[in-house]
């Protein structure tokens, strides 16, 4: 993918003030310290540049979803801690983002630095994109650099307003994940295999804009419900997507086989851990019992696919993988994957926690760290912060420029 933007190396950063916005968005556990630290490794590449160029960092990072109130299980604390530990290095992490006491801290940095700001969704300005809040955030620094691909897809002050002010960049993480993806959608390698599952509606676009390109294209979770109503099956109670179904209708006419549905799921008379279930054909699901995952002979049928392809995109869990007994298809989907020598790119969000639980993830080719993000750009959207930076080249084309 070309890059229509500046990237770190195109700018210089000795004893320059940085604003680097990352997605430390991960779990925390009861004492608010990090329980998956993924998401901070993906990130130390573009940290350990800033630092070595000299630059002095000011993280910024959302952590859930607080609503712009101040949470206490979800302050900073523990993730500014984490990162120390893995830096070497103190990692002084601040109450606040903006206001007299950032400012004083931030002035008195030497170069080689880290801080940390507060959640930045404390504030509800950056949920609103708010332009002012922004300006005041990109005036404590001379730099900004964006590396939270998977925040890229939000319209928020810190994703697309702070590259109105100061000259900007990728980091090598937003980089790394747009070159991934962009190439895999042009350059795909046939049989090109997309799986598409989960639980949410959002991936219809995916489809739409993936279907001329791949040849087969596998359907799991409340997705192949509602494509399996669609086609005139009786689901039972299942859950489906009443939004999307004349659009699934569409689809099964316009893609020639392409679209590759369950033949048996397994159902429960509940959704609970200690629900009865059993394997049925898609014709003969009970009335009042939800489809919950795949079928051994689907199970089969999804595998062979996915063995033979040159190229995987996987998007959304085949079942609900959290509840052992409804894991076997996204387990089963995950392993096939793995044995498979296409080039597998997984989706971000619960695909990637699916292969991680199943000890998949070294197997893959690229594993995204954005979810939402992902499928955004999957299906063909510009992502808002990736158009600021390439709004930001014309507003600043000069400043600061390596020579």
């Amino acid at each position: 993918m070309e890059n229509k933007f500046r990237s770190l190396y195109d700018l210089d950063f000795q004893n320059k003030r940085v604003l680097l916005r990352v997605d430390f968005n991960v779990p925390l556990d009861d004492n608010a310290d990090v329980a998956n630290d993924k998401r901070i490794r993906e990130a130390l590449p573009t940290i350990r540049y800033l630092r070595q160029q000299g630059a002095k960092l000011i993280l910024i990072t959302h952590v859930g979803r607080p609503n712009g109130k101040r949470v206490k299980e979800l302050q900073t604390e523990g993730i500014a801690h984490r990162l120390s530990q893995i830096l070497g290095i103190y990692v002084r992490k601040l109450d606040y983002c903006v206001g007299e006491e950032v400012e004083k801290h931030v002035a008195s940095m030497e170069s080689g630095d880290v801080v940390m700001l507060e959640n930045i969704r404390f504030y509800s300005q950056e949920k609103n994109n708010n332009n002012d809040f922004a300006r005041r955030i990109a005036s404590m620094a001379d730099i900004f650099v964006q590396d939270a691909f998977g925040a890229c897809h939000r319209k928020q002050a810190t994703i697309t307003q702070i590259s109105k002010f100061i000259p900007s960049c990728a980091g090598f993480l937003l980089q790394k994940e747009l070159e991934a993806l962009g190439k895999v959608i042009e350059q795909g390698k046939k049989p090109f295999v997309t799986i598409i599952g989960g639980a949410k509606a959002d991936k219809i676009g995916v489809i739409e804009n993936m279907l001329p390109v791949l040849d087969h294209l596998i359907v799991g979770g409340v997705l192949a419900n509602t494509f399996l109503k669609a086609s005139g099956k009786n689901i039972g109670a299942s859950k489906f997507d009443h939004d999307t179904l004349a659009v699934a209708e569409r689809l099964l006419l316009e893609a020639e086989g392409k679209i590759i549905l369950p033949v048996d799921v397994i159902v429960a008379d509940k959704f609970d851990k200690d629900a009865k279930t059993q394997a049925v054909s898609v014709d003969n699901i009970p009335n009042d019992w939800v489809a919950i995952d795949i079928g051994p002979e689907t199970r089969k049928l999804y595998g062979d696919l996915v063995r033979k392809a040159e190229t995987i995109v996987w998007a959304g869990p085949i079942g609900v993988f959290e509840i052992d007994k409804f894991s076997h298809g996204t387990r089963e989907i995950a392993s096939a994957v793995a044995e498979s020598k296409a080039i597998k790119i997984i989706g971000g969000g619960d695909s990637a926690a699916a292969i991680e639980k199943f000890d998949f993830a070294h197997y893959m080719s690229h594993v995204s760290t954005g979810g939402g993000a992902s499928l955004e750009l999957l299906q063909g959207t510009e992502l808002p912060g990736v158009k600021a930076l390439i709004e930001n080249m014309e507003l600043f084309s000069e400043l600061y420029l390596m020579h």
